[in-house]
């Protein structure tokens, strides 16, 4: 892959505003491989969202790409479409690399282009840490066409030549901001440099700033620019609450005062990740039912989680914004045990809710001080947050 100072000083003047606005209405009109479109429409995937309209063509016509979006709106399954389109399934090689920056968005992304996939003759697999290498090198040797990873790994393997990278042609980066605020840069940098000369580019993201471009874009030939505005997210249909409260303390008994009130399908609660064991402890010794996710669980521990929350055995799931958008599950309520760090994280919190159904909540435990973040968040994103009215288990029942 060669590096590009034209496409980079173009983008960079662009203020990554969209140069590409072609929209294709429906998967039909798409022209895709009939075993291919036929997976889409078991997966129930009725008609495109707003960045599948805009982003899978030009992958397919072989454009490099930078695409950014809210991180449910579609964007896994965009990529997904579109690599499953470009492989040749006759080719027992690496066509199309993905890299995610954790490994349960990895998996995720695995499951997604096998089940689309499921009548096509491909293969797929996730090389991740925390797994055994000597696995992940015996299945390369079959030379499956779609392989997704986490940086480390991915570099790793093709560092042995376990992992093959003559016949790549389509290099994928999932979510860049949060891979190369991970400090993965010289990963992707080393990755980028063994690929082959002219391999196609495409970037997703939710946000992407400014040290993101500069070092995406010099491997970038004349992409594609395409945001999704606010206005186009999947967002109108999370209710957002908050709760003011004076004191830091009184953030436990008023979650255990709301589990009683509200009836709770399934939840994720958010908060920062040196809370994440506390929290679980006090809960748990107040004899609710809950399991937890943090940056130390091991693999194998959070696949565990993972399928009991999946499957409804476990309702709630504690975690950090490390999962903020990797969790591909059904759920109705989100509380923010307290404000993250940046609006990005916010929003990608948010997304949860409602995430795959119609409707969906978010409460968020605030204090004095974070009334203003609050409303900056309003301003920014253009979206209603309410103050929690007294009648709680009222409003709320409406909507679970």
């Amino acid at each position: 892959m060669v590096s590009n100072d034209k496409g980079l000083e173009d983008v960079l003047n662009s203020g990554l505003e969209s140069n590409y606005d072609e929209v294709t209405d429906s998967f039909d009109a798409m022209d895709l491989k009939p075993d291919l479109l036929r997976g889409i429409h078991l997966c129930g995937l009725k008609r495109p969202s707003a960045i599948q309209k805009r982003a899978i063509m030009p992958i397919i016509k072989d454009r490099d790409v930078i695409a950014q979006a809210q991180s449910d709106a579609g964007k896994t399954t965009t990529f997904s479409i579109s690599a499953l389109q470009k492989i040749d399934s006759n080719t027992r090689a690496c066509q199309c690399l993905i890299v995610a920056h954790t490994r349960e968005k990895a998996l995720q992304i695995e499951r997604d282009i096998l089940g689309i996939g499921e009548f096509m003759d491909i293969e797929c697999c996730a090389c991740i840490g925390g797994t055994v290498l000597l696995d992940d090198m015996e299945v390369l040797r079959r030379g499956p066409q779609l392989v997704v990873g986490t940086p480390s790994r991915i570099h790793d393997l093709i560092q042995r030549q376990a992992l093959k990278t003559k016949e790549i042609k389509l290099f994928i980066l999932d979510e860049a901001d949060e891979t190369f605020s991970r400090d993965f840069t010289s990963e992707i940098y080393a990755i980028l440099q063994l690929l082959p000369k002219f391999t196609q580019f495409v970037l997703h993201s939710a946000t992407i700033p400014q040290d993101v471009l500069e070092v995406t874009t010099k491997f970038m030939r004349n992409p594609a620019i395409i945001q999704v505005r606010d206005q186009e997210l999947p967002l109108n249909d999370i209710k957002q609450f908050y709760i003011v409260l004076e004191r830091e303390e009184w953030k436990l008994d008023t979650l255990t005062d709301l589990y009683e009130a509200v009836p709770i399908t399934q939840a994720v609660i958010f908060c920062d990740a040196h809370k994440v064991n506390w929290l679980t402890h006090n809960l748990t010794t107040r004899d609710f039912s809950v399991s937890a996710i943090h940056g130390d669980t091991k693999q194998s521990q959070r696949d565990g989680i993972m399928r009991q929350f999946r499957s409804g055995s476990s309702r709630v799931l504690i975690t950090t914004d490390l999962l903020a958008h990797d969790i591909d599950v059904q759920v109705s309520l989100v509380i923010n045990y307290g404000l993250p760090a940046s609006p990005e994280n916010f929003m990608r919190r948010v997304g949860r809710g409602g995430c795959l159904v119609s409707k969906g909540i978010a409460i968020h435990f605030i204090t004095r001080d974070d009334i203003g973040s609050i409303s900056e968040i309003k301003r920014l994103y253009g979206t209603q947050v309410e103050e929690m009215p007294v009648n709680v288990a009222g409003k709320c029942t409406c909507l679970l």
